[in-house]
């Protein structure tokens, strides 16, 4: 054996995490600036303060890089969407998805990107994947609680339920592009609540075991 100390391996093995970082911030900033179409992984490289070569040691495309990014900005999770209620966890989804489209990238990029899609097949696909994903997710939770909670039917279709929800929110802030309220919000949860045929949530059950 050999005193030699080992050497950390250069090149492709590896790659900073904050170069990486700093791709993705820049992608997202001139994706937004500029739409798919004229993004270049030279402007990109620029606004990150990088050169072309860091990227592509990283994504083999512009494509690439654009989709992995975009699917994990997806990917991020939702906070626990459980206040016990079908209308408080409307509330706090509202609330969440409101302030997530409302963001000056979200609301530049998304449009641009569902454009985009209409041209692009392997854009259409990871689209689709993403939103089916995010379906499953909010669908999967809030829907199958307030079904358990006796709040809507039995048999409630998860994915129509979600176009309910989340529909109007997307059309206001990234089509008609036209400010949240307060009073609107809430307005759009007994809306909602109403198009799901939601009841009342049942009161819990209180412990046996707890007198009075």
């Amino acid at each position: 054996m050999t005193s030699e100390k080992r050497r950390t391996p250069a090149g492709a093995a590896v790659l900073r995490g904050d170069i990486t970082r700093a791709i993705r911030r820049a992608l997202m900033q001139e994706l937004a600036a500029v739409g798919y179409g004229r993004l270049s992984i030279e402007a990109v490289a620029r606004r990150a303060g990088v050169s072309k070569t860091a990227i592509y040691r990283r994504w083999s495309s512009k494509l690439d890089l654009v989709l992995e990014t975009v699917v994990a900005a997806a990917g991020s999770k939702l906070p626990a969407l459980d206040t016990g209620t079908l209308r408080g966890d409307l509330a706090l989804l509202f609330q969440v998805v409101a302030h997530a489209l409302s963001h000056p990238l979200a609301s530049q990029i998304i449009p641009d990107l569902l454009a985009e899609a209409a041209r692009n097949p392997t854009i259409d696909q990871t689209l689709q994947q993403v939103l089916r994903a995010k379906q499953q997710e909010i669908g999967g939770r809030l829907i199958a609680r307030a079904v358990e909670r006796g709040e809507l039917p039995v048999g409630t279709d998860p994915d129509a339920a979600v176009d309910l929800i989340v529909g109007p929110l997307y059309w206001r802030l990234a089509i008609a592009r036209t400010p949240l309220t307060g009073t609107y919000l809430e307005t759009l949860v007994e809306s909602v609540a109403a198009g799901l045929a939601a009841e009342t949530a049942l009161p819990r059950q209180r412990d046996a075991s707890v007198g009075g």
